[in-house]
This record gives C-alpha cells, sequence and structure tokens, in this order.
C-alpha cells in the first residue's frame, strides 16, 4: 500500500475578534484510507495571549496508508473563544486539504461562522453565545456550505510536512 506520514502542528490563530482561542480539529479520510497510527482528532490548549494573535503549537502526526487518492485527507477545525467568564462560543469553522507533494508546507487555513439574522447577530454580540452548526457534515459537503451565509472570523496557521511511500509502486499519482 502507498503510504503518506503527516507531520506538523496547528501553530497560531490570528484576525479573530478576540485571542482567547483554542481549536478543535478532526482527521477526515475516504473509504480507501487507513490510520496506521497517531491521532485522528484533537484539541489545542486555550491560549489567552497578551498578544495580537493565539500560539498553540499543537502537535499533529499521523501516518496513512492508501490504494487510492480518492478521499484524500483533510482537517476540519472548530475554533473556540473562551470569554473571561470562562464561557466558551465558537468563532468559527475551517477546513484544509493536505497537501499532495512531499515536504513542508505553511497553511493558512480561512474560518468563518454562520450568520444568523440581526436579532441574532444583536444577541451574539451583547450576551454571547451565536449560531453552531448541527452537524459537522456541513464542512465535509461543498452544496451544505453554499445554502449557509458566512461571517469571515480569521486565520489559523498550520505548518505540515509530508513524507510519501510507494505512490509510484500502486500507480498513484500526485
Amino acid at each position: 500500500m502507498a503510504e503518506l506520514h503527516i507531520i506538523g502542528q496547528i501553530e497560531s490563530g490570528k484576525n479573530f475578534p478576540d485571542n482567547s482561542l483554542c481549536c478543535r480539529w478532526a482527521l477526515q479520510i475516504g473509504g480507501g484510507w487507513r490510520i496506521i497510527e497517531g491521532e485522528h482528532e484533537g484539541q489545542t490548549q486555550t491560549d489567552i495571549p497578551i498578544t495580537d494573535a493565539a500560539y498553540f503549537a499543537h502537535p499533529i502526526e499521523i501516518h496513512l496508508a492508501t490504494k487510492t487518492i480518492q478521499g484524500w485527507p483533510r482537517i476540519n477545525i472548530e475554533v473556540w473563544h473562551q470569554d473571561s467568564y470562562g464561557r466558551q462560543e465558537i468563532y468559527g469553522y475551517g477546513t484544509i486539504f493536505i497537501p499532495t507533494s512531499p515536504g513542508e508546507h505553511v497553511i493558512d487555513c480561512q474560518c468563518w461562522r454562520p450568520k444568523g439574522s440581526a436579532r441574532d447577530e444583536i444577541m451574539q454580540f451583547f450576551v454571547g453565545g451565536g449560531l453552531q452548526l448541527r452537524s459537522l457534515s456541513a464542512l465535509e459537503s461543498p452544496e451544505e456550505r453554499m445554502k449557509l451565509q458566512t461571517i469571515a472570523m480569521g486565520t489559523i496557521r498550520f505548518r505540515l510536512s509530508q513524507i510519501t511511500r510507494h505512490f509510484d509502486r500502486f500507480g498513484i499519482g500526485i
């Protein structure tokens, strides 16, 4: 089987309304893929910075095997904010595809959140909370995402390195 090693980190988050952030992430793979070793989901610590960016340095290390390039791996993330009272609210969602070429890659994931009615937006501003996705399946389906009205939130930076093995031997061209 062809193999893909993903080694890297969720590095930082910036340009969000507030920087007391943490991220939950999950690897999504297609049916022809399997995880040999490593965690396929996780959560960063909450960074409460005094600077204009949140830093996580959360490690990601996954070893995958495949017979096909269909269902190429991607990482779905949820960005959460913690206010001064310890309450958490969703600040954004995002998705990145793992690059297909070996080597080190710096990827900026543009995050968004669902936009509510004028009343919802005013309540979120004063009370907090806000709209959330019922299911993360909207991250997986472009058709579902197209139905949503969204607001751009900020950027999460990933630094990932890929090592590929035996892709040419199995006739899988990348």
